[in-house]
């Protein structure tokens, strides 16, 4: 029959960037578009604060079969060694998913950074989509989205526009 289970897709880069810089970008989940763009689109934040425990978003990735809302929060956070989120994708949200970066030194100011990305379809649809190749996708939309960052990083641009709740500004500020 079908794998349960697809991944964790595993995928590495090594940027030239001090890894404490490399953490503070990805932990803003506001800076996401800026290397996912190629693969996602309409990338929503799910609450006011971009960063953190909690801190979650909800975007639309382009699957050669169809596109697919993943929902995604992060769970745990090593400063500055990784970050752990879980959420979820497919019809009604019934596939689990969880995308975890690892952040390792890797000498001179650099940074190896690794990303793991998997799901748990239950469906048998889901896990027939997913047996078509969805594995091998994945792993190069991972591997392009970590060159982006490494550009985008070493190139001491920054994340360009980042994604904003829309009203935020409606916030109060304590000022009169």
């Amino acid at each position: 029959m079908f794998a349960s289970e697809m991944g964790p897709i595993s995928t590495s880069a090594t940027l030239d960037v001090p890894r404490d810089q490399v953490y503070a970008f990805l932990r803003d989940l506001a800076n996401r578009p800026a290397f996912l763009g190629h693969f996602t689109d309409d990338f929503r934040l799910t609450r006011l604060e971009s960063t953190g425990i909690g801190a979650g978003a909800r975007f639309r990735i382009a699957v050669p079969l169809g596109p697919l809302w993943i929902e995604s929060v992060v769970t745990g956070e090593e400063a500055p060694s990784r970050i752990d989120e879980r959420g979820k994708t497919g019809r009604g949200g019934r596939t689990p998913t969880a995308i975890a970066f690892d952040l390792a030194e890797a000498g001179d100011g650099m940074t190896l950074l690794t990303v793991h990305f998997w799901t748990d379809p239950t469906h048998p649809l889901d896990r027939l989509k997913e047996s078509l190749g969805a594995e091998a996708w994945h792993r190069r939309q991972w591997r392009r989205a970590l060159r982006r960052l490494g550009d985008l990083l070493e190139s001491g641009e920054g994340a360009g526009e980042r994604v904003v709740v829309a009203g935020g500004n409606a916030v109060p500020t304590g000022v009169p």
